[in-house]
């Protein structure tokens, strides 16, 4: 069976409602990203951020998944596929895939500001100022902000480099060190991009890139008929 790694951003969870902040001046439902979604903003104000991704964790509760999340999950009847997502949400795992590797960590869990290894479940609750873990440090988002290290990269970059094909859907490729995965797929291996952007990569790859230049929701499965497995959509 081969074997296919899915780099996903932020395009194929902008299509279930949730909100971006690429090409929007920098930022996010209404919050400059700075002031938000940045170690210097946790000590500036946490209350503040603490505020900001409680409202994302309501949002993103009742986000569903699209017909793309669909169409990912359903190609495990056909392929061995491992997601890699750039996404804080759930949508790959609601709508049923099964080996997810989030990169900037994940809305429904929360870590101690002062112990990056205790972290811990929360679903769709409020992270509330007080809330503190057994060492007494105040719990945050369980999130990699902006100037922070992505320590999921390492795993992240063993599974393009074992993968026979690399389809990356709903990203400019424009976040680094995300961006950077590209380079670890094998010589011999396919890659595919699916964004309605125009996507520029370096010379050493653009002769092995197939560019479906359209949303997530219809290129996934354009890009899949490619690939040989046809799925209604």
């Amino acid at each position: 069976m081969r074997s296919i790694s899915v780099l996903t951003g932020a395009g194929i969870s902008a299509e279930s409602g949730i909100a971006t902040f690429r090409g929007s001046g920098g930022l996010w439902e209404g919050h400059d990203i700075r002031e938000v979604a940045t170690p210097e903003a946790w000590v500036k104000d946490y209350k503040k951020v603490l505020r900001f991704y409680n409202e994302r964790r309501r949002g993103v509760g009742i986000a569903k998944p699209n017909k793309a999340h669909i169409a990912l999950a359903e190609l495990q009847k056909y392929l061995e596929v491992k997601v890699i997502t750039q996404n804080i949400d759930h949508l790959h795992e609601d709508a049923g895939s099964k080996d997810v590797l989030h990169l900037h960590g994940e809305i429904v869990k929360a870590r101690s500001s002062g112990n990056e290894s205790y972290i811990v479940d929360i679903g769709f609750r409020d992270i509330e100022d007080g809330e503190t873990c057994p060492d007494g440090y105040q719990m945050r988002p369980h999130i990699v902000w902006f100037g922070e290290q992505v320590p999921a990269m390492a795993k992240a970059a063993q599974i393009v480099s074992e993968s026979d094909v690399l389809m990356v859907v709903g990203t400019s490729l424009e976040v680094y060190p995300a961006a950077g995965l590209l380079h670890f797929a094998p010589p011999d291996s396919e890659i595919i991009l699916v964004d309605p952007g125009s996507i520029s990569v370096e010379m050493s790859l653009s002769s092995r890139v197939k560019h479906f230049k359209s949303k997530a929701s219809e290129g996934v499965y354009d890009a899949l008929r490619y690939l040989g497995v046809e799925l209604k959509k």
